[in-house]
């Protein structure tokens, strides 16, 4: 194998917290263990299409403040295939060679990419045309990459999840309200139904299960029945109406985005049985904040894991947790498929045999 001597590290896709922790991890290991150079790459891909490239040398003091910070530092974006790069004038235009130029003027012998499956597969081609040698560290706060059990951002998200229905409980009783919390959850429902159930929610609608307004109604009337005055419900954004429609909004020239289902809820609600409904979306608070103590320490595990893949020559491979420890798989595999809330799982059988009503 060639000689490393120079390593470039980029985030790209959705922020969340647990970024610059790993970061931090790739420029200890990288630096102090085997004496590279590392480069942050700013703005994700895009920062290696501009001319000259925007990357800043990183090193052990400049990386140390960053451990407690949300975000990442480096900067990123969630638009743009590069394949299919949308200009000023309308078009699109392949962009691809443009970043592995960038990747090759700036000298790199690897490149450390993190992201969700989405970024990954873009990466991994990118790799693959233009001979970078890539190695992947699965981030997303929907915890749906499939071959990891846990990503960077899932924990903080659902803390921030569970903290904010603690404090819809009491605004709650004191009005005798049914209080949705809509949260995050692009495909999968892993967010709602792990924060509702810490955070004692009476409904959780993931986009795996179906329901009914009947029975969300039947289970309000149910708690009014045994004398609890207010309910409270948790669904994530990709939850479809009764009907199956997808329930999205679109503000000027941006893409589609999901979100609303809350606010159809709470009509149908109070439409039915007339309880007085209020929604929170709790959206981008998501993703900001401290990071957890295991987002960080998630972040540190897989940014000194990949680094040592580099040292062992082990490209096109992204760094998972599994059963307690860290293990590499091609990134291929890795996002061949997403990991869904399993119908039949634990959490559901927690769930449900907490007495929440998750679908029919």
């Amino acid at each position: 194998m060639d000689e490393i001597k120079r390593i470039g590290i980029l985030t790209s896709g959705g922020d969340c917290a647990g970024l610059n922790a790993a970061i931090r991890a790739v420029v200890h290991r990288a630096v102090n263990t085997y004496d590279w150079e590392v480069l942050g790459i700013c703005q994700a891909t895009h920062g290696l299409m501009m001319r000259p490239p925007q990357a800043i040398n990183l090193t052990p003091d400049k990386v140390n403040t960053y451990l407690t910070a949300g975000g990442t530092f480096l900067g990123t974006t969630n638009k743009g295939d590069p394949f299919a790069f949308p200009m000023p004038d309308g078009s699109l235009r392949d962009r691809s060679q443009e970043i592995i130029e960038g990747y090759h003027s700036l000298g790199l012998d690897a490149l450390i990419g993190i992201g969700g499956d989405g970024s990954l597969a873009i990466l991994q081609r990118l790799a693959g045309q233009g001979g970078l040698k890539l190695v992947g560290i699965p981030k997303t706060i929907d915890n749906d990459v499939g071959v990891t059990e846990m990503s960077i951002g899932f924990d903080t998200a659902v803390g921030i999840a569970t903290e904010a229905l603690d404090r819809l409980h009491f605004t709650a009783a004191s009005h005798s309200r049914v209080m949705i919390l809509e949260v995050m959850g692009r495909d999968a429902g892993h967010i709602a139904i792990t924060a509702g159930i810490a955070g004692g929610a009476d409904v959780i609608l993931i986009p795996e299960i179906p329901y009914s307004i009947e029975g969300i109604c039947r289970t309000i009337k149910q708690h009014q029945e045994q004398g609890k005055n207010y309910c409270l419900v948790v669904v994530a954004e990709a939850v479809r109406t009764e009907a199956g429609a997808t329930v999205s909004s679109s503000k000027g020239l941006e893409q589609c985005r999901l979100g609303g289902i809350g606010q159809y809820l709470a009509e149908q609600i109070c439409g039915r049985i007339g309880a007085e409904t209020r929604v929170t979306v709790l959206g981008h608070t998501q993703r900001g904040g401290t990071p957890s103590y295991l987002d960080r320490l998630l972040g540190s595990t897989f940014g000194v894991a990949a680094v040592d893949l580099i040292a062992e020559g082990k490209f096109d491979h992204v760094v998972t947790w599994q059963n307690r420890r860290v293990v590499s798989v091609p990134i291929s595999e890795a996002i061949a498929g997403y990991a869904a809330v399993n119908p039949n799982g634990v959490l559901v059988k927690t769930a449900r045999g907490l007495g929440i009503y998750l679908g029919d």
